[in-house]
């Protein structure tokens, strides 16, 4: 509490009740006041001192922005979030684009593999050669499918009536009795046959030998074909 002292003139001055009061409510009034100084605080003094100072908006060079300058960055700024759209949008549809490039590129991938090879065709096995019994069945019926592949007429049954009448079926048979013996020519095989004949009416394909069974049956059947139209019309010595 502050001391209060009186001036050395008032010393000698006589203090009576009055003045006595009067000095006790100064004191009180003068401490109350310190103590009210005290316990306010201390930016309570000074309070626009810290209060925030309002901030107006300024261009790059340090002056005060006016309405067209705002507006001006209004529509910088739209300008700018509009390329950015546009750019997204362009990002968007190239990923798009490259989405479906790769899922069709996995389509192929997968069709590829889940499609197996076709297998090369098998070749046909060539038919085995056909056999034929070394018999008069046998020579008759290699015959026939040689004549038949040459386009010469004849049947089983008109080679075989008239082999047994010239020959009885021996493929070494020789006549040599008739003109034709006389003439130096005998007729031989199982149809008889004469060597020019033989060497006009021989057929391709079989053997070159006047006596073969295979081949003297083929080369009698072309010659009644050209005289008499088939060996089977033939029913008696040609």
């Amino acid at each position: 509490m502050p001391r209060f002292a009186l001036p050395r003139a008032a010393r000698n001055v006589r203090i009576t009740r009055a003045h006595k009061a009067s000095a006790a409510l100064v004191a009180t009034a003068s401490c109350a006041a310190a103590l009210a100084f005290t316990a306010a605080p201390s930016d309570a003094a000074t309070p626009s001192a810290h209060a925030p100072a309002a901030v107006k908006p300024v261009s790059a060079d340090g002056m005060p922005l006016t309405a067209k300058d705002r507006a001006d960055d209004g529509k910088k700024d739209r300008v700018v979030a509009s390329s950015v759209a546009d750019g997204l949008k362009v990002t968007a549809v190239e990923k798009q684009g490259r989405t479906a490039k790769d899922a069709a590129s996995r389509s192929v991938e997968r069709k590829a593999l889940t499609q197996a090879p076709k297998a090369a065709p098998k070749a046909k096995p060539k038919a085995a050669p056909k056999r034929y019994a070394n018999n008069l069945d046998g020579w008759i019926r290699q015959s026939l499918d040689i004549m038949h592949a040459k386009g010469i007429p004849g049947s089983y049954e008109g080679l075989h009536r008239n082999i047994m009448r010239e020959s009885s079926g021996n493929p070494n048979a020789v006549n040599d009795w008739d003109i034709n013996a006389i003439n130096g020519i005998p007729s031989k095989g199982l149809l008889q046959v004469i060597q020019p004949t033989f060497d006009r009416y021989h057929v391709s394909g079989t053997a070159n030998n006047l006596v073969d069974p295979v081949a003297n049956i083929t080369a009698a059947a072309n010659y009644a074909a050209h005289r008499y139209g088939s060996i089977d019309n033939v029913n008696s010595a040609y």
